[in-house]
């Protein structure tokens, strides 16, 4: 585990995460989010609902809205921003990783390095 909050979560991504879980199954406790590999740029985001919660996972609570993050993927997401946006055309998560290199042309896979800790907590 890490302290501090390992992540930053905006308020439009609080309002989904708490709207998905409103409707859903009653034993939807929250989200959870990590990375696998997969996609032309190597390594995709992943987010699914969180019935029974992993104790290695980290969670991140704000507003009523809960977040695990997968602790296999916890260096590549350390600093992360979600956030949540609406377009004409699309809604989506928005994943914002200072530990991301690149992204391939569709923008659904990223290349990620792990993030250096000894930076992370000093800033």
């Amino acid at each position: 585990m890490v302290s501090g909050n390992v992540i930053t979560i905006t308020d439009a991504a609080v309002s989904r995460v708490n709207e998905i879980v409103n409707n859903a199954e009653p034993s939807v406790q929250g989200i959870r989010i990590g990375i696998k590999k997969g996609g032309c740029a190597g390594l995709e985001y992943t987010i699914n609902l969180v019935t029974t919660p992993d104790s290695k996972d980290d969670m991140v609570e704000k507003d009523g809205a809960k977040i695990w993050i997968d602790s296999s993927s916890l260096l590549y997401l350390i600093g992360l921003e979600l956030d949540f946006e609406v377009t004409r055309l699309h809604s989506r998560f928005k994943f914002c990783n200072p530990n991301q290199i690149s992204s391939c042309g569709c923008g659904d896979s990223v290349e990620l390095k792990k993030a250096k800790l000894e930076e992370d907590i000093r800033n």
